[in-house]
């Protein structure tokens, strides 16, 4: 507790220190003040007046955050006010508009995010079974959890599904932004470093900030409709989004809503085996597996952004919302009809059975506060709740361990996770007689009560065998888990000339059942002029588990045997080995530079070094050792006397990733052949395992943390306009990784997918100046992954054609038409 209490002094003596210092005579209130004489460049412009703008309307400006003056050198203003992440020119800042999203011809964020910035990577099938509910994504070659997630420099919730099953996201608990409507949002911000000093400790990869439209008037509406090449997977799109002001001080509510039905593709292979013991197993169809496919699911989701000055008090009252509800139903192991598979009745399925896993969620988040300047500080006040739940079913099922039953549908119980988050920032900026610019002060204090829940399912879905082909949560995973954060930061902005700027940065996290950590980062830039810069950071991060990690259960049947993923802290992990979790320690390094060689062409290029201590994973799979009598009567209380092998999560390794990217776009503007937009990007990344706990892994288990994403991607994109025509080309490079088919038996062998090249393009035409239609297709190739083996697909009844994660999907070629009106 020691140093919780030198870091508690410091911040609030960095708080006295920014209060007794005059807001008039040689020292600014604000940063605009201080640099009236500065070159300027208006990021958001507001409509010129003849009459200057008095102090009154300056102040309700700065509230709403709507006006952000920035400085040639790419520096930006440090106050609370703003909902944009603060672009420190010492780290970097990409910015994807939302009409650069829409562009892409995705309709998830997650997927149109991850088309358009090449330091993400997402699988359109990140994992099996519950794994494949969500899409996830990796920035920097780190897991999901290590990239934190803002809406309007806001923390967003996490989901309540933990990813337990293998795959890209295997492990994982992130928060799910394909739950906000793509028509809400102005742009996403990507930061490419680990600034976990100013954003959260856990931005050990770097952070997400999704700024929504915050519009007085107007707004769109836009449908899109797409299917793929082979015939199947046709999808409906629908969102729209409207502003209006609210008074005459420059409060706006800003709505948007989404709907999103998506009908499920396959690109299994044949079934490999015996389908029936008799005559019919030699003309039976195959066809018959869908475990290898997108899942039919359908998303409604709907917002609010909204602020309102509170008449002439200087409070300004803001309020962000998101409610979702989706459905999905994802297809498991088919079950033949032979008396090899004790998983089915012959007698409900005479023909074979292809169980299903349905997923109900509703998801809601609520962000609400104060902003206001008082005592020569901008504050930021706010009350944060979220809750996540999802109800799981087992369908077109059975339970082979209920004699006489035709049970077909059950209910597996739920799991839940709630966020409530109260803070308080405060920010500052001044300017000494001795300060060569303006230093800014930041800081602030947050408390978060986490939850996580699992629901016991029916008892039929979980006594004896359980539901096939995913048994119900058992008793012993019921469970209501709760932890309290407290974090406390503090950042300084400032030059020690006109050129060479430096912010230092310090957060504790208290977290009750886990430990007390404190992280920081410096980080510095020098501009050698308006074009050319360079810069360089150091951070350290902390992620802790999530109460999901801890505390989650699955249990996943495959052909010939079952695999449960039981709770880190349950007393069958303990007697297999498990010890109390920790969370993961990083440190990061990196160094970049920023240039403008000639007007309209930006280039940034950055090389950074990642190490995590202590980083979390699944062990390996342990078969069960049916001479245990120990194990197996506990497995028999907890009713998993079915389970084969068992994992459980813990931290398993030392890790290093070497990396680098590269970007650059120009501009070029012509009299008569339109506007063209030249872009490319690189990036790579290569993850290494220093050290790791080798009696808990095994080759499957490194695998999926090293290669189970591309090391490198590059990308070339031309837009071009002309009058009512546009066209946008786009071509793609995914690097190489290696899938295994499963944890263990003969499925358990690398395979290595081949880097692939996809082309997207679309065409629109302006019909009338606010109502726009469009044709385009993404993968026009129709490319498919490397072909699997058969003597690895074989091991999973032939259903492993490709690789379930591979980076660009596995359904070929998409086509789609689109239309959006603005008013």
């Amino acid at each position: 507790m020691a140093r919780i209490s030198k870091f508690e002094l410091s911040l609030v003596a960095s708080v006295a220190f920014g209060a007794l210092i005059p807001a008039e005579s040689g020292f600014a209130a604000d940063a605009t003040s201080a640099t009236a004489n500065a070159q300027k460049v208006l990021v958001k412009k507001t409509k010129s007046t003849k009459a200057a703008p008095t102090r009154r309307t300056k102040n309700l400006a700065a509230l709403r955050g709507g006006e952000e003056s920035v400085e040639v050198g790419g520096h930006s203003s440090n106050s609370v006010f703003s909902p944009v992440t603060q672009k420190h020119s010492t780290t970097q800042v990409t910015v994807v508009t939302g009409a650069e999203l829409l562009k892409t011809g995705q309709t998830n964020v997650l997927s149109a995010l991850a088309q358009a910035n090449p330091a993400i990577t997402t699988a359109a099938l990140p994992g099996g079974g519950a794994s494949s509910f969500v899409q996830t994504m990796q920035l920097r070659g780190q897991s999901p959890d290590d990239t934190l997630i803002l809406v309007n420099g806001h923390r967003r919730h996490i989901g309540a599904n933990f990813n337990s099953n293998s795959g890209t996201n295997w492990g994982s608990e992130p928060a799910d932004i394909s739950l906000i409507p793509i028509s809400a949002i102005d742009h996403i911000e990507v930061v490419t470093e680990g600034a976990s000093a100013l954003y959260g400790q856990d931005a050990i990869a770097g952070a997400v900030n999704i700024v929504l439209k915050h519009s007085t008037h107007g707004g769109s509406i836009n449908f899109k409709n797409s299917g793929y090449y082979a015939g199947d997977g046709q999808a409906l799109d629908g969102s729209a989004n409207y502003g209006m002001a609210l008074g005459h001080n420059g409060g706006y509510l800003d709505l948007a809503a989404q709907i999103s039905h998506q009908l499920p593709t396959t690109r299994g292979g044949d079934f490999y085996g015996t389908m029936f013991d008799d005559s019919r197993n030699e003309t039976a169809n195959r066809n018959v597996q869908r475990g290898l496919g997108i899942p039919k699911s359908t998303l409604e989701t709907i917002s609010e952004n909204m602020s309102v000055p509170l008449a002439d008090s200087g409070f300004n009252f803001y309020s962000t919302s998101t409610f979702s509800h989706r459905r999905a139903n994802v297809p498991e192991t088919y079950r033949a009809n032979t008396a090899s598979d004790e998983w089915i009745n012959p007698d409900l399925y005479p023909a074979g059975n292809q169980p299903y896993i349905a997923m109900d969620q509703l998801d809601f988040e609520t962000d609400n506060g104060i902003k206001a300047r008082k005592f020569g500080f901008a504050w930021d006040a706010y009350v944060t709740y979220a809750r996540d739940k999802q109800n799981y079913r087992t369908t077109n099922s059975e339970n082979v361990s209920i004699p006489g039953s035709t049970q077909t549908s059950f209910y597996d119980g739920a799991s839940v996770a709630t966020e409530l988050t109260a803070g308080l920032r405060g920010s500052r900026s001044f300017r000494p007689d001795w300060a060569p610019r303006p230093i800014n002060l930041r800081f602030g204090g947050e408390y978060r009560h986490d939850t996580f829940q699992m629901v016991e399912g029916e008892m039929a879905s979980w006594s004896g065998m359980g539901a096939t082909d995913h048994p119900g949560n058992v008793p012993m995973a019921a469970t209501y888990q709760n932890r309290d954060v407290y974090e406390g930061n503090v950042n300084l902005d400032f030059y020690v000339t006109k050129q060479w700027e430096w912010t230092l940065g310090g957060r504790v996290g208290s977290y009750n059942n886990i430990a007390t950590v404190e992280t920081g980062s410096v980080g510095t830039r020098y501009n050698f002029n308006k074009r050319w810069a360079i810069r360089a950071n150091v951070n350290t991060g902390y992620r802790p588990p999530t109460l999901g990690a801890m505390n989650y259960f699955y249990s996943a049947p495959y052909p010939g045997y079952t695999v449960d993923q039981i709770p880190a802290g349950s007393q069958i992990a303990k007697y297999l080995g498990a010890g109390s979790m920790k969370g993961e320690y990083s440190r990061s390094y990196s160094i970049g530079f920023d240039s403008t060689p000639v007007d309209d062409f930006h280039v940034t290029g950055n090389l950074y070094y990642i190490a995590i201590n202590g980083r979390m994973g699944s062990t390996k799979t342990y078969s069960v050792d049916q001479n245990d009598s120990v194990l197996l009567e506990m497995l028999k209380n907890a009713n998993l006397e079915s389970a084969t092998s068992l994992s459980y999560y813990a931290n398993l390794y030392n890790t290093q990733t070497f990396g680098g990217d590269l970007s650059a776009d120009y501009t070029l503007r012509t009299k008569n052949l339109g506007q063209f937009r030249f872009a490319m990007g690189i990036n790579f990344s290569d993850n290494e395992i220093r050290s790791a706990k080798s009696d808990l892994v095994n080759e499957y288990t490194k695998m999926m943390v090293l290669h189970s994403a591309p090391k490198n991607r590059e990308q070339i994109s031309v837009n071009w306009t002309r009058g009512k025509w546009s066209f946008m080309a786009q071509e793609l490079r995914y690097g190489s990784i290696v899938y295994m088919a499963s944890p263990t038996g003969a499925g358990s062998v690398p395979f290595q997918q081949n880097p692939g090249f996809i082309t997207n393009l679309e065409v629109d035409y302006k019909i009338f100046p606010r109502w726009t239609v469009g044709i385009g297709a993404n993968n026009v190739g129709n490319k498919h992954p490397t072909r699997v083996p058969s003597s690895i697909a074989n091991t999973q009844q032939g259903l492993a054609k490709y690789a379930s994660y591979s980076p660009y999907g596995f359904s070929g070629g998409m086509y789609y038409v689109k239309t959006s009106l603005d008013f």
